[in-house]
């Protein structure tokens, strides 16, 4: 693993500023480069151990950009850490943070995000990839299919209504992603109220349609949001698994 540096930033955005952390190999310059990632957090947004999970990826070789994805609605911690998991004043926060963060925003918010990014120093000028948990898998998938001429891969873990029947599902958005190179992953939770057994069927069945290259599977004992340390469905091996998956599709599709 690479020494890796932390910087705090403040990302132009179509509907303001976001806050956020880039992380590079300590080595990255103008003469050294890296690839691209954006790493997008879970709906509990952006604390110690998602800036440890961009950290760790930027070790592997990477430069990472870790954004509030939240900044219309506020800054971190955007779930205040006393509210009790399932609890109704906790679910009516992840409901609130539902509304501040649409499909469109996220189509919108794709190119500042990725712009940005290949501005910085120690970023290769070439293809990136980006990665989504839990409410932003979908956001992930959005964002190749937003911006396919940057975007190799992209990968989603126990990423929810990826396929339902509303008209701005996610799924639909596969048409526009580039068939050409670009790989897709997906890893989905068991008992997922968010992604269920069959929502995961047709939505591998739209992937098999869209024709391009892709992996979809199961975890096995793997509840939702079971990649992030903190939570307490965190599953240590299952999670190492995920984090392999990611860092051998990256590495596969983003070398420079």
């Amino acid at each position: 693993m690479a020494d890796v540096t932390e910087q705090s930033l403040s990302i132009p955005m179509p509907a303001g500023t976001a806050g956020g952390y880039f992380y590079r190999p300590a080595d990255a310059d103008k003469t050294k480069t890296y690839p691209g990632i954006l790493h997008l957090t879970d709906i509990f947004g952006i604390r110690e151990a998602t800036r440890a999970m961009a950290k760790r990826l930027a070790g592997e070789g990477f430069c990472v950009l870790l954004p509030n994805c939240f900044y219309r609605d506020c800054e971190p911690p955007v779930v205040d850490p006393a509210l009790k998991p399932g609890t109704p004043e906790a679910m009516a926060r992840i409901h609130e943070l539902f509304a501040a963060l649409t499909p469109e925003d996220m189509t919108a918010d794709a190119p500042a995000y990725l712009s940005f990014l290949e501005k910085q120093e120690g970023v290769h000028a070439g293809a990136m990839g980006v990665a989504g948990y839990c409410y932003t898998g979908a956001m992930a998938l959005r964002t190749a299919a937003a911006c396919p001429e940057k975007i190799a891969a992209a990968a989603s873990f126990h990423g929810g209504r990826l396929y339902t029947d509303e008209q701005d599902s996610p799924h639909r958005v596969l048409p526009q992603v580039q068939h050409v190179g670009t790989r897709l992953y997906f890893g989905h939770a068991v008992k997922d109220g968010s992604m269920p057994e069959d929502a995961i069927r047709n939505f591998e069945q739209a992937l098999a349609d869209w024709g391009g290259i892709y992996e979809s599977e199961t975890y096995d004992d793997a509840l939702h949001g079971w990649t992030v340390p903190g939570r307490d469905v965190y599953n240590e091996a299952q999670a190492e698994r995920a984090y392999a998956k990611m860092t051998q599709l990256f590495r596969e599709t983003l070398a420079v």
